[in-house]
């Protein structure tokens, strides 16, 4: 069968040889493709709302909303020393989709999930073959890690998406050592870093690209200036993008955000490596839990074999490795969450393995129990957190946030639906214990445009009835959500409307009540 005319755009992946594509392999590459991004939507659509919203949700969401409103505010995330790149997605969103505010802000993350699927493809590609880059890509479809959060509201997905297209431009540099390519690679380490922090460490895992580099050709130095040259101005236009935010009267903030999450030098220094093998610890326990066994075997596996494209799998280990490691020495306050784009190599290096293995493998009975052993347990939680999540056995951390203690947003679409039904037929006033976070700003998020109602934060609630929400009483109905606080303060006449249990924990509730007037005497 003839090559198909003009169709080497793969080759431009660029660190494999170009390879023509035949007409029966576009028609299969196409189909594929097709195949794989409509299991991805019905795997990360599916009852996206199936979990309750969490705090950090409702505060992007929140945030993307006021963006949305008021160009003023287009930086409002730096308030609170995060990067706006999410939230400016969020709001592009907002303003074309007017549905559920959650399921917008969740539909950011299901986008961001595609450009990491189809960026796992493009590496797998250009550094193995054309067989790993689609078992890769099965591999994230099917991660129990990677479907929950392409389904949350929250900034990581995006990070993996940076930081796989950062690595797959890199290997493309270091191979073709083209000023365009620099150039792609600036902008995208600029985005990934106004995305989050974490992308910083895309730039900072640039001079590994050496191991790559080929050592065998002519001109040796004049190709390691070249390099050295393109990433100098890859880094150089990515702090120009990152730039930006220094418009921001709150660009400081996100200097002290880090040190909330990470130890600075000054600390790191009077207690170095004090918490590194706990720190690794927990974190290999999350990775070994969310990837399964087989595939956390399967990853490491290759580190006690000599194979073939070792350079190419040490460059995987390093990409991923590196900031696991850096995170464990310096972390502060840790959440799963926080390696999520560092397994992204990791699919690459057990999709290469697998495909080794199965060409090893010559029964065809033996193939199919192989592969099963590897996808079953994966494809079992991935379902449970689609159909059952309060069920999934999901880590205890990210069980607590997401289902089970107070960041948990269970019982917010019951007192959404309560309060707007209340505010058809006269103005409310709602109280609720905290100022920032899942309350008030999940409320908010629904009911901020009715005119019918007025939300106020309060923190920390005192004992006794502060004069606002008395006079708020004595003029309309007034409600007080609890979430954070188990008992209602003893000063105040409550009547309880209603309380939603979080998950399966006992003695976790959001509650709400009803403000009574006084007894007379204290009137």
């Amino acid at each position: 069968m003839e090559p198909c005319a003009g169709l080497r755009v793969v080759s431009l992946i660029g660190y494999n040889e170009p390879m023509e594509f035949t007409k029966k392999r576009v028609v299969l590459f196409i189909f594929g493709a097709l195949i794989l991004l409509a299991v991805y939507a019905i795997t990360r659509l599916t009852n996206l709302s199936a979990l309750p919203i969490f705090t950090d949700e409702a505060i992007y969401i929140r945030w993307s909303q006021i963006g949305t409103q008021d160009a003023n505010w287009r930086f409002i995330s730096l308030t609170d020393g995060k990067q706006p790149m999410f939230t400016w997605i969020m709001m592009i969103l907002l303003r074309f989709i007017h549905s559920d505010p959650l399921l917008v802000g969740r539909f950011t993350s299901v986008l961001s999930g595609i450009g990491t699927i189809i960026g796992i493809w493009a590496v797998g590609y250009s550094l193995f073959s054309s067989r790993v880059a689609w078992a890769a890509s099965l591999l994230y479809l099917i991660s129990p890690f990677t479907l929950l959060y392409d389904r949350l509201a929250l900034y990581d997905s995006m990070v993996s998406m940076f930081s796989v297209w950062n690595l797959y431009l890199a290997v493309v540099l270091v191979s073709r050592l083209r000023l365009d390519t620099a150039l792609l690679l600036g902008l995208f380490l600029g985005l990934g870093m106004l995305n989050k922090s974490s992308g910083f460490l895309s730039l900072y895992l640039l001079p590994f690209l050496l191991v790559l580099f080929d050592w065998k050709k002519d001109k040796l130095f004049i190709r390691l200036l070249r390099l050295f040259s393109l990433i100098v101005i890859a880094a150089f236009l990515s702090q120009i993008i990152y730039s930006v935010l220094r418009l921001s009267p709150f660009f400081h903030i996100v200097g002290q955000k880090d040190n909330v999450f990470l130890f600075s030098v000054r600390e790191w220094l009077t207690q170095p490596f004090r918490f590194l093998v706990g720190n690794l610890r927990g974190m290999f326990d999350w990775l070994r839990s969310y990837l399964s066994l087989p595939v956390f075997i399967t990853v490491f596996a290759p580190l006690f074999f000599i194979t073939p494209k070792w350079r190419e799998r040490m460059l995987l280990y390093i990409w991923g490795g590196a900031p696991f490691v850096a995170l464990a020495t310096v972390g502060k306050v840790l959440y799963p969450r926080f390696i999520l784009f560092m397994t992204i190599p990791l699919f690459i290096i057990a999709a290469d393995a697998i495909v080794r293995m199965w060409d090893r493998i010559k029964s065809p009975l033996l193939r199919l129990i192989f592969i099963l052993m590897l996808a079953v347990p994966s494809m079992i939680t991935s379902f449970m957190i689609i159909v059952d999540p309060w069920n999934a056995p999901l880590p205890f951390s990210d069980r607590s946030q997401y289902l089970e203690d107070w960041p948990s947003g269970w019982g917010i679409p019951q007192v959404v639906s309560f309060l707007r039904n209340e505010a058809s037929l006269h103005h409310i006033s709602v109280y609720t214990d905290g100022t920032f976070g899942l309350l008030p700003y999940s409320l908010e998020i629904y009911l901020v445009s009715n005119p019918n109602v007025n939300i106020v934060g309060i923190w920390p609630l005192p004992d006794s009835l502060p004069p606002q929400v008395l006079d708020a009483a004595i003029k309309e109905p007034t409600y007080l959500v609890l979430n954070q606080k188990q008992t209602p303060p003893l000063g105040w006449n409550l009547t309880l409307v209603g309380e939603y249990k979080k998950g399966r924990r006992t003695g976790q509730y959001m509650r709400l009540y009803k403000v009574e007037l006084p007894f007379p005497s204290v009137l």
